[in-house]
């Protein structure tokens, strides 16, 4: 039986930790389909990260996520990232995130303690997040706005969306485990050189665009 979902544009309300890192180029060409051209921040380097995320009260869906971020791309004169690997606790966000968005969601299960994330997949650790309590405030005036453009692909079709977010920022100090049997551990996200904590989040979820077509469909992982 199919799970239903909400329409998108999904407004999402809660909490965020985002890292940042480069990433060796050949890791993330393992990953990212060869109709994206990967941008290099460094010589060799890409970026990549975690976002790690809980969104409740009054979201058009209350739910854990994990998004790893493989790459950072080029499509035509869009920039976006590229989303390798990404897991949830709510089989509505499963069933909207693949068919909506072209996302390759999977179920896992979240232990969102008061300074760490565990995620975990049946008998496995995805990754174990743990991050300082006080940090540098980067909002003084009240919310920042933030948007990043994401690419996926849907069957035939390559899509991109946006997200749209308004938070308070705080920089913050994390260390990230994870294990050699993780799936994405071959892309080395351990060791964030960057990581920011989003206070009063509210992300707009936008409903993608097809910006092309792929020679052959990439598989959801």
């Amino acid at each position: 039986m199919s799970t239903s979902y909400p329409p998108a544009p999904w407004q999402l309300y809660g909490t965020a930790f985002q890292t940042f890192q480069p990433i060796d180029l050949e890791r993330s060409r393992a990953i990212v389909p060869a109709a994206l051209e990967i941008v290099s921040i460094l010589p060799g380097k890409t970026l990549g990260g975690l976002y790690l995320s809980v969104y409740e009260g009054n979201s058009t869906l209350t739910y854990h996520e994990l998004i790893v971020v493989g790459g950072l791309v080029r499509y035509g004169n869009q920039i976006g990232s590229w989303v390798s690997h990404i897991y949830v606790d709510d089989a509505a966000s499963v069933a909207g995130g693949r068919s909506i968005w072209g996302l390759p969601k999977e179920l896992a299960e979240f232990e969102w303690g008061k300074d760490s994330v565990k995620v975990i997949q049946g008998d496995s650790l995805l990754c174990n997040f743990q991050h300082g309590q006080s940090g540098l405030p980067l909002s003084p005036m009240g919310k920042s706005k933030i948007s990043g453009k994401v690419f996926s692909g849907l069957d035939k079709d390559i899509l991109m969306f946006q997200g749209k977010f308004e938070a308070r920022l705080k920089w913050i100090r994390s260390t990230v485990s994870i294990p050699a049997e993780s799936p994405f551990a071959k892309l080395n996200l351990g060791r964030p050189w960057i990581t920011l904590q989003l206070n009063d989040l509210h992300l707009n979820a936008e409903a993608p665009t097809i910006v092309g077509q792929w020679q052959t469909s990439p598989s959801l992982l």
